[in-house]
């Protein structure tokens, strides 16, 4: 198994009502514990209605967090590009990877919420169709190119960048998929990275994973783009976990109610019923047991990644975490740290070699502990000895 990176999506999930600036602070200081933990990238949303997801701009985020970091990537998670011009979504994305020298992603979507796009007059017909259209003109001008384009809500002329990227030659971009092909088609048109957010949110996105990886490989050699690196393709899952699953279960009954009535209610995601939304138990046996997550312990955490790996037909690159406010800070902060000391080198090559070691070790103590017995024994014997012949 190569080295599997693992990282945070962070959309991020808040109740309303709470004070938004402790909230946005409290974010900033998990991508900070997660860089001290060793994570390797931080994934950051975009939304602008619905009281929760209460990051407007990842940029202005990224920004803040990158000087509070030191090795962290830090993507868009995405960027709902059919919000914005093209030409300024790629000239923000090349200031970023200059003053983050080379931290920088682009994750890109249409956006999830259609209370974000209805205020700006654009239903989600409308930001799919405008995901292709806009992709393509940042790729474009990425690559240097000068457009000249009408969309549907922006005319750009003789459209250039004046910097280069500071990555050579581009930062990572990354193309949001949930169920339907239409992440996969594009992220293969474009040579870019997939962001399986529907990894294991839904059971359509569980059963798509290997499909939609053959779309990318597919897409790719049919635009005569190279063959896909699964090293580009980002996974993302639930878990929380504790030292042990009753403890697991009493830390999720801080927020876990709020977060499923945020999709059963307010973002109207019907895969998320659960019936009765006061049952804690049967909110967390829901995640268990439909596979969509991993709430208990570490051994839980790795069977799910083991899980999602063996899905995917062949593997991926990254695992990110969908970040959530089940637990208190706190706990969720141990959660992540459980999964870096305990989870990560199971799938980072680094467990084998001192499991191995502690073996022979165990394999081979009979016997040292016999010569080390000697040692003390011939050394008695010799101080004896000098003694005696002292006299």
């Amino acid at each position: 198994m190569t080295r599997l990176r693992f990282g945070t999506f962070l959309a991020p999930f808040h109740v309303p009502g709470q004070n938004p600036t402790l909230a946005l602070q409290r974010d900033l200081d998990f991508v900070t514990h997660l860089d001290r933990l060793g994570y390797d990238e931080a994934w950051i949303g975009e939304h602008h209605s619905a009281g929760s997801e209460i990051i407007a701009s990842p940029e202005i985020f990224i920004a803040a967090a990158a000087e509070r970091t030191r090795n962290i990537k830090l993507g868009t998670g995405v960027t709902s590009i059919a919000y914005h011009n093209p030409l300024w979504v790629a000239d923000r994305m090349v200031m970023l990877d200059h003053l983050t020298r080379g931290r920088t992603m682009l994750g890109v979507g249409p956006g999830s919420l259609p209370t974000d796009s209805a205020m700006i007059g654009l239903n989600p017909t409308d930001t799919r169709e405008l995901l292709d259209v806009n992709l393509d003109i940042i790729v474009r001008l990425l690559r240097g190119e000068s457009v000249t384009q009408q969309t549907k809500t922006h005319n750009l002329i003789d459209a250039q960048l004046q910097l280069r990227p500071f990555t050579d030659p581009c930062f990572d971009i990354a193309v949001a998929a949930v169920a339907s092909p239409t992440g996969p088609r594009l992220a293969g048109r474009y040579g870019a990275g997939l962001l399986s957010i529907g990894a294991t949110l839904t059971q359509d996105g569980f059963d798509a994973l290997a499909h939609h990886w053959g779309v990318v490989e597919e897409r790719a050699a049919h635009f005569g783009q190279p063959t896909p690196n699964r090293s580009g393709w980002r996974l993302v899952g639930l878990m929380h976990i504790a030292e042990t699953k009753e403890q697991a279960y009493r830390d999720v009954e801080f927020g876990i109610v709020p977060w499923f009535n945020y999709f059963q209610k307010v973002a109207a995601f019907p895969q998320m019923d659960v019936g009765d939304s006061t049952d804690i138990k049967g909110m967390i046996d829901f995640i268990n047991e439909a596979g969509i997550g991993a709430i208990g312990t570490v051994e839980d955490a790795r069977a799910q990644v083991q899980r999602l790996w063996d899905q995917s037909n062949g593997g991926f690159g990254c695992m990110l975490l969908l970040g959530h406010d089940w637990a208190n800070p706190e706990a969720t902060k141990r959660s992540y740290e459980l999964i870096a000391q305990q989870v990560f080198p199971h799938f980072q090559g680094q467990a084998e070699s001192t499991l191995a070691a502690k073996q022979r070790a165990l394999d081979t103590r009979e016997a040292h502990a016999a010569t080390q017995l000697a040692a003390v024994d011939h050394m008695t014997a010799k101080y004896e000895k000098e003694l005696s012949e002292k006299g």
